[in-house]
């Protein structure tokens, strides 16, 4: 049986050779074909500037990439799959080739046959490739899925937008951030809009701070000329991060819809200070410079430590602490929720946390850590945890990985969890006066919790490494 009766479709993967494609696109398809989650009818044509030697190689690739991400892949599913896919190169000059498989394609399947357009491409790279699928016609009723970052400045993202309109409406383009797609992130908002307690909680009376932390232990994994051209403000920051501050902070949605949780979501960052030097960390990891692709007397940050504002009823003064980073000393991805004290003490002051802690990940976890009587015959108050492990409260359930979610909502028609252009913009507004004045860059040891500077930025300092 097949996911809500979805159409024949035919899927285009631009940059279907890389990294992107065989750790999550493959997989992810590979995992929905085998719920039974596809189209009866589909085909996956990817495509590239430079082609494999014959189409045996590149089913091969096909092959390799999801056995490398499936524990005991069903052969028969995944000969299904590969019986399906081909590839025809193409370039931003010239994409008649694949335009012309795209239709061979639509003809085998029958029917009304939709188009799922996926353009993974450098930044540099990205407004050529979509004006020669509007040129060549391969957008004409196509979903156009496009990667993060959304250009890499205020100015570049808004040209890459009116190059993307002028081939497809606003409700065709779904752009994505996997961060949105996981499980962990969904999970705020059950946490928050089902639980009267957790929402009655959730605002400046109650909550002193909030820390948004996704460290992470890896370097450049071969990346360096990607990262050279982004940094980790382009890249983490300008979505990843201010997307979960966006859920996190967002007042009540009118209704469970995607226009109105985006609506709820674009209040949030029209509402959220432009970042600036003084209240920011930029860092660079020792041996970042003898990486390849890496400029000798490479400027660009790493790392990056930050506080905002979101002047809105809910949060005013209430500051929230963004931090991310590479080569740090570990990787996670928490959000912090660090409570007032009592207005008036009853029991001698507790040295221990009083927070709401999300460990967004793909195996999500809440803890409360609240201050309890150790038993015995004194009133002696301490640290003590509540958890919600989702995984064991849910037995049997079947989480969706974040790309099998959003390949699966694109090919639905549901925006809900994709961002939407005035967000893009707001938040381009807000990271601009970083990118035109950064703070001075400074070095950090890899392995460690990034510059010394940015331990002290919240006031108690981080959950994650002090």
């Amino acid at each position: 049986m097949t996911e809500n009766h979805l159409p024949p479709h035919v899927l285009v993967l631009f940059g279907a050779r890389g990294d992107l494609a065989k750790r999550k696109l493959y997989p992810g398809l590979y995992r929905l074909a085998a719920a039974g989650r596809l189209p009866e009818a589909y085909a996956v044509i990817g495509s590239g500037r430079s082609a494999p030697d014959s189409p045996e190689e590149f089913q091969d690739l096909v092959r390799v990439a999801v056995r490398e991400s499936v524990d005991d892949a069903d052969e028969a599913t995944l000969e299904e799959l590969v019986g399906r896919v081909s590839f025809r190169p193409s370039s931003a000059d010239d994409g008649s080739d694949l335009a012309e498989a795209v239709r061979e394609a639509e003809q085998e399947l029958g029917g009304e046959a939709r188009r799922l357009v996926y353009v993974s491409v450098p930044p540099s790279a990205m407004q050529g490739m979509v004006g020669m699928l509007g040129r060549e016609g391969i957008a004409e009723r196509a979903r156009l899925v496009v990667e993060k970052p959304f250009g890499l400045d205020l100015e570049s993202s808004r040209e890459l937008d009116r190059t993307l309109k002028q081939v497809v409406d606003e409700d065709a383009i779904f752009r994505i951030d996997h961060f949105i797609g996981k499980e962990a992130v969904q999970d705020i908002l059950a946490l928050r809009f089902a639980n009267r307690l957790l929402e009655a909680a959730w605002c400046a009376r109650d909550v002193a701070s909030v820390q948004i932390d996704v460290p992470e232990a890896l370097g450049l994994e071969g990346r360096g000329g990607f990262y050279e051209g982004t940094g980790g403000l382009r890249d983490m920051i300008s979505t990843h991060l201010c997307q979960l501050l966006g859920f996190v902070a967002m007042d009540r949605p009118r209704d469970f819809s995607a226009e109105a949780l985006r609506d709820a979501k674009a209040e949030v960052f029209a509402a959220l200070r432009p970042f600036d030097r003084e209240h920011a960390v930029f860092g660079q990891y020792a041996g970042y410079r003898d990486e390849d692709d890496v400029a000798d007397d490479s400027e660009v940050e790493t790392f990056v430590a930050l506080e905002a504002r979101v002047d809105t009823e809910r949060w005013r003064g209430v500051p929230f602490y963004l931090r991310t980073g590479k080569a740090l000393a570990e990787g996670r991805r928490t959000i912090t929720l660090r409570f007032r004290e009592p207005d008036e003490p009853l029991f001698e002051q507790v040295k221990c946390p009083h927070e709401l802690v999300l460990e967004l990940t793909d195996q999500p976890e809440v803890k409360v850590d609240v201050r309890a009587k150790v038993p015995g015959p004194r009133m002696v108050v301490s640290e003590a945890t509540m958890r919600l492990d989702l995984e064991t409260e849910f037995p049997g359930s079947e989480p969706l990985e974040a790309y099998e979610r959003l390949l699966l909502d694109v090919m639905r028609g549901d925006q809900m969890l994709f961002t939407r252009s005035d967000e893009v913009d707001r938040l381009w507004q807000v990271c601009q006066p970083l990118l035109d004045d950064p703070p001075e860059l400074q070095p950090y040891e890899q392995g460690s919790w990034g510059p010394d500077a940015a331990l002290a930025l919240p006031e108690g300092g981080w959950r994650l490494g002090g």
